[in-house]
């Protein structure tokens, strides 16, 4: 997976294996390459992303002004291939016990998954049409289930938290869609409001009651 200059040298050895743990951990999509900023050539590369490899030039600029305090780690930015691709990279400067900069280690994702990936889930979440009621005006247990889950997406209350407020303000809902008309609703709307068919029938009474309007 990976190439070294030279494995005898100090910094390989001792950056090598969390180059190559990188490298193992992200697959194919992450290129970890390690410099050396004394000659500007990559020292080691895994998992190349291009035709550079070991001993080609760095290009990673002057680092002698870099000052024993400062920032030793830069990124995430973006860098892009000549195919196309985009690349989020984070770049960590390495000291010797002097505070030298002795290797720099670059570690290139390519978010092209990613992108792919959200693509997907944005196509998925994308806005629909308001649904045809006139197609479910007569599926009384699919209107149970949209005027319930309407409510706990409203709330962010799910069924099992849900009130007694809460459970006056859904009976209220089905009511005026007329849900109860049919004979066999109550023990549906119970099971989905995960409640005994006598609590509804009670929460129904308080709610049909001739001074429900006047209670907050």
């Amino acid at each position: 997976m990976g190439k070294v200059e030279d494995p005898q040298d100090a910094r390989v050895r001792q950056w090598a294996p969390v180059a190559q743990a990188v490298a193992l951990l992200l697959g194919p999509y992450a290129e970890v390459v390690l410099h050396d900023p004394d000659t500007d050539r990559v020292l080691g590369i895994w998992n190349p992303m291009t035709s550079r490899g070991v001993g080609d030039p760095s290009l990673l600029g002057e680092l002698d002004d870099l000052e024993p305090s400062a920032q030793d780690v830069f990124g995430p930015y973006e860098k892009l291939l000549v195919d196309g691709r985009r690349l989020t990279s984070v770049s960590a400067v390495l000291r010797d016990p002097q505070d030298r900069p002795s290797a720099v280690l670059c570690i290139n994702l390519d978010r092209t998954p990613l992108e792919q990936a959200a693509a997907v889930l944005s196509a998925f979440g994308a806005p629909t049409v308001q649904r045809p009621e006139p197609l479910f005006e007569q599926d009384w247990s699919e209107r149970i289930q949209h005027i319930i889950g309407s409510y706990v997406r409203e709330t962010g209350r799910p069924v099992e938290r849900m009130t007694r407020q809460d459970r006056l303000a859904v009976l209220g809902r089905l009511e005026e869609a007329r849900v109860f008309a049919v004979r066999r609703a109550a023990p549906v709307v119970a099971g989905a409001l995960r409640v005994s068919r006598s609590t509804v029938y009670g929460l129904l009474a308080e709610l049909r009651s001739p001074n429900a309007k006047d209670r907050p």
